[in-house]
């Protein structure tokens, strides 16, 4: 592995929240300025199709990225200022199960993405 990958590898295990490729860029670059734009795309569609990475889409327009190895977690966008809340609900999980087992499946896994807005204080 290059050293700008493992900068890039370093900045994503690091990160506690979703970045975008621009915002890899950022933070790779402040360790390394010699790292291009570019070579962040390139690393992180290596990442991605290595299973490294998971490429998550919540409708803004930017892909953002996360460690594919983290515990399994659910999201909620907060539709106004773009921030991306990870949580874990045990009533979810078992409900989902039940559904899955209801219409004659084995539940191998799901991806739940929750859109609001804040209730108005």
């Amino acid at each position: 592995m290059t050293q700008p990958r493992r900068i890039i590898a370093q900045v994503l295990e690091t990160s506690e929240d979703h970045p975008d490729v621009e915002e890899l860029y950022n933070r790779a670059n402040a360790i390394d300025p010699g790292i291009s734009i570019a070579t962040v795309y390139r690393t992180v569609k290596l990442f991605e199709e290595s299973g490294i990475l998971d490429k998550l889409e919540f409708g803004d327009g930017r892909a953002r990225y996360e460690d594919a190895k983290r515990e399994h977690h659910d999201h909620l966008i907060d539709m106004n200022s773009g921030e991306v809340i990870e949580f874990v609900d045990s009533e979810i999980e078992a409900l989902q199960e039940k559904i899955a087992k209801k219409l004659g499946y084995e539940l191998r896994g799901h991806r739940l993405e929750l859109y609001g807005v804040p209730f108005k204080k």
